[in-house]
């Protein structure tokens, strides 16, 4: 069944998540990860040291694992338009103009399916719409600045942050440099690698006072871990987290989405961090696509799990595969062991 959602430190460490778990990486300086739901292998990165998730226990999945494995059309196909009183144009016929014209309208609306529906409803539906129909490719940050790549997830085992430049470099031209006799410096700004933490911290405090939103999720990330020599503050993690986030980070709103869907040192706040997370997803950010999915498996959505999975697998989550897998296997299982007529 689904899992759980953990916290642990910074991405730039490997990360541990184990089942039922969340854990934090830094490569997007964290605070925690929605743990893979259906399985327990431990994957390759640690994330976050601390939180938890409850989710469906096994029995649960093992019940509904037919209905996971059927993925439904697209959210555009299903959805019926809308008919808004009011937005006729000004040349539109009033309703004594004839029958003819009255009946013809209702016969169209019914034929394209139109019902009325609150605004708040459409709101819902438009987003939902949205949030399918966005994020389906990888977030521009993930490329490698050098080579141009997409960095393989997850980023923190096949890259390293450089805290000078705030670039994280994939393994690739990190050894290409090291080859070419450049591993005493960053290998995309030259710049000398920093030898202590407080060299590291004036690094990313002046890529900060230039409003750099990577280093302002960098530094929040110090904040809440109590990490370069500063003292653990969760309000100004928090409230590095929201700047970062409004400049355009992805990964704080990665950040904050975990920090409130768990809990993690502030009052826990599910829709909240729901939402961080989804308007990371719909930039493209198949981790938080993955835990979006995760959500909905665990409040029983389970169509609606399988499409944000089979979005972030194709964006390389191999959790998201994973997850598709377990609910295809149990729903196979469950088939067979239906009794025969």
């Amino acid at each position: 069944g689904p899992g759980k959602v953990a916290a642990s430190p910074e991405r730039e460490k490997t990360d541990e998540k184990t089942h039922g778990k969340l854990v934090a990486d830094e490569s997007k300086n964290p605070v925690a990860v929605v743990q893979h739901p259906t399985t327990a292998k431990q994957p390759d990165s640690a994330r976050r040291e601390k939180g938890a998730l409850a989710g469906a226990g096994s029995t649960e999945a093992d019940g509904v694992a037919a209905r996971c494995t059927a993925v439904p059309a697209k959210m555009s196909e299903r959805m019926e338009p809308v008919d808004r009183p009011g937005n006729e144009p000004a040349g539109a016929p009033a309703q004594n103009d004839g029958a003819a014209v009255a009946g013809g309208a209702a016969v169209a609306a019914a034929a394209a399916g139109v019902v009325d529906r609150s605004a708040d409803e459409v709101a819902i539906y438009r987003y939902l719409e949205r949030l399918l129909n966005e994020g389906h490719g990888r977030w521009e940050g993930d490329r490698c600045p050098i080579c141009f790549l997409f960095i393989g997830l997850p980023m923190n085992k096949h890259a390293r942050m450089n805290v000078c430049c705030m670039k994280r470099v994939c393994n690739g031209c990190i050894l290409a440099a090291n080859l070419r006799g450049i591993n005493d410096r960053c290998p995309f700004c030259r710049t000398p690698h920093p030898s202590d933490d407080a060299s590291k911290l004036a690094m990313i405090q002046k890529r900060e006072g230039k409003r750099d939103a990577d280093a302002i999720n960098h530094l929040a990330g110090q904040h809440y871990f109590g990490k370069l020599g500063l003292a653990k503050d969760v309000p100004r993690a928090i409230e590095l987290w929201t700047e970062a986030a409004e400049l355009g980070s992805v990964e704080a709103h990665y950040n904050l989405g975990v920090t409130y869907y768990n809990g993690d040192d502030v009052q826990e706040d599910k829709a909240r961090g729901i939402h961080h997370w989804q308007e990371a997803a719909m930039k493209g950010d198949a981790e938080s696509r993955h835990y979006l999915g995760t959500d909905e498996f665990i409040k029983g959505n389970y169509e609606l799990a399988v499409q944000h999975w089979m979005i972030s697998a194709k964006m390389g989550c191999e959790n998201s595969l994973n997850d598709i897998k377990e609910c295809s296997w149990k729903a196979e299982r469950q088939r067979r062991s239906m009794p025969r007529h």
